[in-house]
């Protein structure tokens, strides 16, 4: 996983479903997560060129179930590619629509502006990095919250 830009990780590992990994696809890069119900085990900015790597070490660390990807940008390169991941779970297209502006919020509430830039509000600004994993956050917990 080096070719991972930043592999974060939280949230305790609960009992019942085996988790979910999500991608959230883009053009040059995708945010990928893996979790379920209530608990992200991991998440991480990863290059496309990295992406089934990164998603065949994750399913077989997490003992993935179930491969969730976004349909917007992307997303027929994207399954192109995890078609060559040998021992992948099924894979859903699920929809992301809002979901880019949800892992906006969802990134200032963990990371609150500082100094000067706690006078802008948040709707104007972007964050400092990339936050796309937290779009593939957003599409596991619309998934185990059954919307």
């Amino acid at each position: 996983m080096g070719d991972v830009s930043e592999v974060r990780h939280g949230g305790a590992v609960g009992e019942g479903a085996p988790p979910m990994l999500a991608i959230d696809p883009g053009r040059a890069k995708c945010g990928v997560a893996v979790g379920r119900r209530g608990a992200i085990l991991a998440r991480a900015v990863v290059p496309l060129d990295a992406l089934a790597h990164t998603v065949q070490a994750w399913v077989e660390a997490f003992g993935v179930g179930e491969v969730l990807l976004g349909a917007g940008t992307g997303h027929d390169r994207v399954r192109a590619l995890l078609a060559a991941v040998p021992g992948l779970p099924p894979v859903r297209i699920v929809a992301e629509r809002g979901s880019t502006l949800e892992a906006r919020r969802r990134y200032f509430a963990e990371h609150p502006p500082r100094g000067w830039r706690r006078l802008i509000p948040r709707s104007l600004q972007v964050p400092p990095e990339e936050y796309d994993d937290y779009a593939a956050v957003v599409l596991i917990e619309r998934v185990t919250a059954g919307g």
